[in-house]
């Protein structure tokens, strides 16, 4: 995994990790300030923020299931939203972000944690079926909701939320990498983002800042 400086002029940038260095230089650019505001991560300008996606892909039950709303089974409750991109043969750091995310999320408040709601789409829909993708998961933490669905739609919804996904390196095995932004991204009740956390944030500030968020 090849690390780059967290920020570029007044931007901050997102590292692409996931078995292999990035075949471009096509960083996923974040519009937000680090040194001002309630956050410990990267606090996102309002006025250049993007919305949670208004798209429909599928759960891990195979029902569809809309990012913002959920479905008629799983409607969504929770104000507040942690969203990140990983997939399940990841061998470096997916499985430990999504673990602190919810290490984070169970030593909140017990009057807030159930306001958040842990949120992974798969970078591998070829691999990461919804049965697959429902085992990995619940072996981290079962209240994770896991989607997948048609790639091109999944990497549409990474750009609209600035994640860069791309291919990587095929493997001796016969398998492949697949590159992906690392950041963890915060939405607040109005759907709007908030605050992105980067590789790595300690389990601490993201506590603090899911508890930020599920009290506005």
């Amino acid at each position: 995994m090849r690390r780059r400086s967290l920020f570029t002029s007044a931007a901050a940038v997102a590292i692409l990790a996931g078995c292999a260095s990035p075949t471009s230089d096509r960083p996923a650019i974040i519009s937000g300030t680090s040194q001002a505001g309630p956050y410990r991560g990267e606090q996102l300008d309002p006025a250049r923020s993007y919305d949670l996606p208004d798209v429909t892909l599928t759960d891990t039950s195979g029902a569809p299931y809309n990012i913002r709303t959920g479905n008629a089974a799983s409607p969504v409750k929770e104000p507040v939203t942690a969203l990140f991109f990983g997939y399940s043969n990841c061998p470096d750091v997916c499985t430990g972000i999504l673990a602190d995310m919810a290490t984070a999320r169970n030593r909140m408040a017990a009057d807030l944690k159930g306001k958040v709601r842990l949120l992974c789409i798969t970078t591998d829909p070829a691999r990461d079926t919804p049965g697959v993708l429902k085992t990995y998961l619940d072996r981290i933490d079962p209240n994770y909701v896991g989607l997948t669905g048609d790639l091109a739609t999944i990497v549409s919804v990474a750009q609209s939320v600035k994640v860069a996904i791309e291919d990587g390196q095929k493997l001796p095995s016969g398998g492949y990498e697949v590159v992906h932004g690392t950041q963890v991204i915060g939405f607040g009740k109005d759907h709007r983002g908030a605050v992105v956390w980067m590789y790595p944030t300690p389990v601490g500030d993201l506590r603090a800042d899911f508890e930020t968020l599920a009290s506005a």
